[in-house]
């Protein structure tokens, strides 16, 4: 059987996602408490989440325009997207770092739990880690995450960030405008 260019770098992209979701998955987490989520999306559900990041932008009136749209041309120029996301979650400690009083005073108001987004962080380090030791050029990217989250991938109320994956000649997230 032959195997051409792209079906190949198409495969690696998605073996290469697959242990970074594993890599997030096993990434240390505060008190030890398992809160993140992956998903992995590629052909047309990448297309509907770029579509989605362009329609974000058209909302934005200026806002954010060209972010979005600039990082949905990035998105679909990768063979797959790997979704790291936390659930909301107060680990009823207290302390303060999400700057209200307490953890009941942060649900109340919607707030986000420091190490929540301290457990995100670590996760997407571990995968962008893996990444790169498979030499798969990736970018980190709230704008997916954003878009994601307005998909309702998940039932749950969740933080997302997006890492496209590019098996390319020259990495399409390096010369963006």
């Amino acid at each position: 059987m032959k195997y051409e260019s792209e079906q190949i770098e198409c495969s690696a992209a998605l073996a290469a996602a697959q242990l970074m979701c594993a890599a997030a998955r096993t990434a240390p987490k505060t008190r030890g408490i398992d809160k993140i989520e992956t998903l992995i999306l590629t052909g047309e559900d990448l297309s509907a989440l770029a579509d989605k990041m362009e329609e974000i932008d058209e909302r934005s009136n200026g806002t954010n325009r060209t972010h979005f749209t600039r990082d949905a041309g990035n998105l679909r120029a990768s063979q797959a997207v790997v979704l790291i996301g936390v659930r909301k979650f107060c680990y009823g400690l207290n302390c303060a770092y999400c700057g209200f009083a307490g953890c009941e005073e942060c649900e109340t108001a919607g707030g986000t739990c420091v190490f929540s987004s301290v457990d995100l962080g670590i996760a997407v380090g571990s995968a962008v880690s893996k990444a790169a030791d498979l030499r798969v050029d990736t970018r980190v990217m709230y704008s997916i995450g954003n878009a994601a989250a307005e998909m309702n991938y998940a039932e749950k109320d969740i933080i997302w960030l997006g890492i496209p994956l590019s098996i390319k000649g020259k990495s399409p997230f390096f010369d963006r405008k």
